[in-house]
């Protein structure tokens, strides 16, 4: 503690009581108490100020002057003012700049050093780190069994330090669950990185995830740190990693492994911290199967592995989450309620977006129906038509055709895939009229997965 006092008797005496449990430095007036603050190595937790000090002991103004000095130096300084000028006028003002307490002279030491251990038990508890607290309540919503299961596998899975596999439909909440995972985790004061894997081509996202040497590619001016590097000791979540490109599931693997990687264009080996949790709405088991993904990889991701469920499995979820939606968009749209006919309809819904399709019902019926009973008509009108059998006689003659495929010399199915894929995209950008965001609508994914299969697939179109 500091203390400014310019009576070399009452400093005197005030160190000796105090020194026991105290570290005092002592200064007889606010410049040489500005001085003494810059050399100490920190600045001091407690300061006991009079306020009579040189040139005008008989003012309270250098001691006024000095408290918001100390203040602008120091702002969580606990400051009280020790001062035979305690008038009702010069007390208020004090405690109005900042000060914590004002103790009149003469004073009782015993009173004195209890006030000044009441400010360090005070200041230890603004300082001190704020207890863990549980997330996963308060974010993934849901009474249903598969809600409870996994809230108590991201509380089971939020401490350990080994890769964790969240795998789930589009829209079920996959990226909540890695947030609460960081957020309950020892690592919640750390950053929080998400990556989408499937939002770059693969020489950029190879340079996203390790960083790259100034040079090495054209544009390269300067040398930037990746994902890696930037995530510190915090969690780095790989979204749709199952479009990690064959390439960089190797130097993935390296890092699961040993914790190395390099730079795009250097040499020198860098250590990873972070730990790694990625999220897929594709089944990796096939994907290995298939050979498009490393089994060796698949093992290392999914030592933790949560399956989140979706909506239509999840009971009667889908009204505590429309509920939610409702009170978390009050300020932007209006409440509506659901008339018998269509609580029951949304009850039957299979929700193929999941709590994302949810969400924008929500959005949109409050939107249109602002404060009104919502039917079952204009419900069905938000909704996605139900998929129709195709009729028997086609179904065999597809099954007929794929049999002769799969007897054909030759036959791939990354092939056949990547041509249905192709022919998806080609009409969805016809359809679009070549605008890439009503073509990705078009197609149910974000923008940057569109980028990246046209830059896959060869195609070209003019961006929008």
């Amino acid at each position: 503690m500091i203390l400014v006092d310019d009576d070399p008797l009452i400093a005197e005496s005030l160190s000796f009581v105090l020194r026991p449990q105290f570290e005092v430095h002592v200064a007889p007036n606010r410049a040489q108490a500005k001085a003494l603050l810059q050399a100490l190595p920190e600045a001091p937790a407690l300061a006991l100020v009079d306020l009579g000090l040189p040139p005008t002991p008989h003012l309270p103004d250098e001691g006024f002057t000095l408290i918001r000095e100390l203040l602008a130096f120091n702002r969580t300084m606990k400051i009280l003012v020790l001062s035979g000028q305690s008038k009702p006028a010069n007390i208020r003002h004090a405690l109005t700049l900042g000060a914590v307490d004002f103790v009149p002279k003469p004073c009782d030491a015993e009173l004195l050093r209890a006030r000044l251990q009441h400010q360090v038990m005070i200041l230890a508890a603004e300082t001190a780190p704020a207890p863990p607290r549980a997330v996963a309540d308060d974010v993934l919503l849901g009474a249903s069994g598969g809600m409870r299961q996994l809230r108590e596998l991201v509380r089971q899975f939020a401490s350990s330090p080994f890769p964790v596999l969240i795998e789930g439909e589009s829209g079920s909440g996959k990226e909540l669950v890695a947030e609460c995972l960081h957020r309950e985790s020892a690592r919640r004061h750390e950053p929080l990185l998400t990556l989408n894997c499937a939002a770059f081509t693969p020489e950029l996202l190879g340079s996203q995830l390790f960083g790259h040497a100034r040079g090495a590619y054209t544009g390269a001016d300067k040398s930037r740190a990746g994902f890696f590097e930037e995530a510190g000791r915090g969690t780095l979540v790989l979204d749709e990693v199952g479009e990690l490109p064959a390439e960089l599931q190797t130097k993935f693997l390296r890092v699961l492994e040993n914790g190395e990687f390099y730079r795009v264009g250097e040499t020198t080996p860098r250590r990873a911290e972070a730990r790694i949790v990625a999220a897929t709405n594709r089944e990796l088991r096939d994907a290995v199967r298939r050979g498009s993904f490393r089994a060796d990889l698949f093992h290392r991701l999914s030592v933790l592995t949560i399956s989140v469920p979706p909506l239509r499995e999840r009971e009667h979820d889908w009204r505590i989450l429309l509920d939610h939606f409702l009170s978390q968009y009050a300020g932007t749209v209006a409440p509506f309620t659901l008339d018998a006919e269509a609580e029951a309809a949304l009850a039957a819904y299979p929700f193929p977006g999941n709590v994302r399709e949810l969400r924008n019902i929500v959005i949109r019926l409050g939107t249109k129906y602002p404060g009104c009973s919502v039917g079952l008509t204009a419900l069905k009108a938000e909704l996605e038509p139900p998929l129709e059998a195709a009729p028997t006689s086609e179904a065999r003659a597809d099954e007929a055709g794929l049999a002769q495929r799969l007897r054909a010399e030759g036959f791939r199915l990354d092939d056949e895939l990547a041509e249905i894929e192709r022919r998806y995209v080609t009409a969805a950008l016809t359809l679009a009229g070549g605008n890439l965001s009503k073509a990705a609508r078009l197609l149910g994914v974000n923008r940057t997965t569109l980028y990246s299969k046209l830059a896959r697939l060869g195609l070209g179109t003019n961006q929008d």
